[in-house]
């Protein structure tokens, strides 16, 4: 919570600063969204494969954290996109690396019939944070009478408490001593990863291509005309109906098929690209966005869990780390994507071609037999 609170106070703002103070283009932005994003996801396959080889999870998520926290002053610093560039890859490295021994974490602590219960309520907290912290983003920014870079100094602040919390108040559960060590990414190895898991890895890629990355809410927001300190609140509205349904919807997932709720996921998916590309006013566009934090609260935490219940307990990291792999080549092809269709043909034929691509999902899901 607290390190999203740091993260979302700086992405919130940072579409509007690249392109308004920085002269930055859609697609600049798309590039390094999604290099961004795509890095942490990458890089997550090793730290999770690390974490089930050394046997300890902990000790990578702090470092994870604190690398995060400590990347913070560059957004304050920099003085054009390539130094932007260079702080959000280096932050997303901090996120991939305690990315998957955190879920992989959770994952061992959490009972079975609980788990997507746990995953729910992670998400909860997470996102939490990422509503708070466009909230003090605007605040601030209302304060400081639109200084984007006094906002990014604050946003140190919380990223190190989080470090803090982590390194002395969180225990990891002993684990079994004797085994011999192997490496988790040999061939042997993988062969125990199941096609159901590889199933999973594939879902997860194509809801990442229909979903590209909300730096682009944000931009869709600006459009609507409000206030540039206000535009933040578009990320407050997303993540608090994402927090708010995250866990009843993780409790659900317990109880029912999860395909089906996958499915109901991607009509939500739908539903919000379609409101997002029909009109720029502000009220439709907080509509979209809203329907965009219920497919989150759908879909993200049940996908974490169908992880853990495919994958060998002592492959999760490795598993998170190949989910997250794959999701990150498409995480990158999508912001890309995006990026270039709303430069070309504007921002409603970017979430028109979000709703087409979620359809074809929906239907591909649907031919699966169960």
């Amino acid at each position: 919570m607290l390190m999203d609170i740091s993260s979302e106070m700086i992405h919130s703002l940072l579409p509007l600063f690249m392109v308004g103070t920085l002269g930055a283009s859609a697609l600049t932005v798309g590039v390094i969204e999604g290099l961004a994003e795509s890095t942490a996801l990458i890089v997550k396959v090793f730290s999770g494969a690390l974490s089930d080889y050394l046997g300890k999870r902990k000790g990578l998520a702090v470092f994870g954290y604190a690398l995060g926290a400590l990347t913070k002053p560059l957004f304050a610093l920099a003085p054009g996109t390539g130094i932007v560039l260079t702080a959000r890859l280096l932050d997303r490295v901090g996120k991939g690396v305690r990315g998957a021994p955190r879920d992989a974490l959770v994952a061992d602590i959490a009972p079975p019939e609980m788990r997507g219960a746990a995953f729910g309520l992670r998400q909860s907290l997470d996102t939490v944070g990422a509503f708070l912290g466009p909230l003090l983003a605007v605040g601030l920014m209302l304060w400081w009478a639109n200084d984007f870079r006094a906002v990014f100094w604050v946003a140190v602040i919380p990223g190190l408490l989080a470090v803090a919390l982590l390194l002395w108040c969180v225990r990891e559960p002993e684990r079994a001593t004797g085994a011999p060590r192997t490496n988790p990414i040999r061939r042997d190895n993988l062969r125990r990863l199941s096609g159901a898991y590889w199933w999973v890895v594939g879902v997860g890629a194509v809801f990442t291509l229909a979903r590209f990355s909300e730096a682009f809410l944000v931009l869709r927001a600006q459009q609507s005309g409000i206030a540039v300190a206000l535009v933040p609140l578009v990320m407050v509205a997303m993540n608090l109906v994402y927090a708010a349904s995250a866990y009843p919807f993780g409790k659900l997932s317990d109880r029912m098929q999860h395909k089906t709720l996958l499915a109901w996921g991607l009509v939500v998916l739908i539903a919000a690209d379609l409101v997002l590309a029909a009109d720029g006013h502000w009220t439709t566009v907080l509509a979209g966005v809203a329907l965009w934090g219920v497919h989150m609260g759908m879909t993200q935490g049940l996908l974490a869990t169908m992880v853990a219940d495919t994958a060998p307990a002592d492959l999760r990291g490795t598993a998170y780390g190949f989910f997250n792999l794959v999701s990150g080549v498409a995480m990158l092809l999508a912001s890309v994507v995006a990026g270039l269709l709303w430069d070309r043909l504007g921002a409603s034929f970017t979430f028109y071609a979000g709703a087409v691509f979620s359809v074809l999902a929906l239907l591909g899901l649907w031919a699966r037999k169960s």
